[in-house]
């Protein structure tokens, strides 16, 4: 009898290590692809950002009287410029709602711009002006892609973190929360704008 709780003893602890080390890794990976997925969702703005300051030069050559729009637009990509999301804060509601604001924001101040293009009609046709346009409609598609990849892997990450036996080394060794997935703040956000400036009849 003596010997049966002896090898209980030493067979609980290891019996408990056996269960909860099936979930340790995967924490850790999880969490680690979400980071991966945000930091391509953060690359694929910066993309976005970097493009406009051309865009509005190019607009400013053929329709400089439009200067409102031009500086609507430039102080939209400055404002979200200044809001970033850290790997830590991808817990934070907050964080990720003033970044997510910023970025619908600056997604606004570029649709003026489609206008533009029916009042100059030489702006329809500039060389620069069509190019900048590609690539600022294959960026707003990476940008719908890359935040959709963010969401699946923050939705793994959540479910690891909430699954036995995960949910035993979540919270005693890692003390894991629960990331914050990427949400629309605007209508119709979660699909790619159309930034169509050019080839219209």
């Amino acid at each position: 009898m003596n010997l049966k709780r002896l090898a209980a003893v030493f067979l609980a602890p290891a019996a408990f290590l056996s269960l909860t080390a099936c979930g340790i890794n995967s924490i850790p990976t999880a969490e680690e692809e979400a980071k991966a997925r945000w930091a391509d969702v953060e690359n694929q703005y910066q993309r976005r950002a970097d493009l406009i300051p051309n865009l509005v030069a190019t607009v400013q050559g053929y329709a400089d009287q439009e200067r409102e729009v031009l500086t609507e637009v430039t102080e939209a990509r400055a404002g979200a410029n200044r809001i970033t999301v850290t790997p830590e804060q991808l817990t934070d509601p907050e964080a990720m709602r003033a970044f997510s604001e910023a970025q619908s924001r600056l997604s606004a101040a570029i649709v003026p711009l489609q206008r533009l293009q029916e009042a100059y009609p030489d702006l329809k046709s500039n060389q620069n002006f069509l190019a900048l346009q590609s690539q600022l409609e294959g960026t707003e598609n990476r940008v719908t892609i890359a935040r959709s990849d963010y969401n699946q892997a923050v939705q793994n990450y959540n479910t690891t973190i909430r699954t036995f036996p995960a949910v035993i080394g979540a919270k005693i060794f890692y003390g894991a929360e629960p990331m914050v997935p990427f949400e629309a703040t605007t209508e119709d956000a979660e699909e790619a704008p159309t930034v169509s400036f050019g080839n219209s009849q």
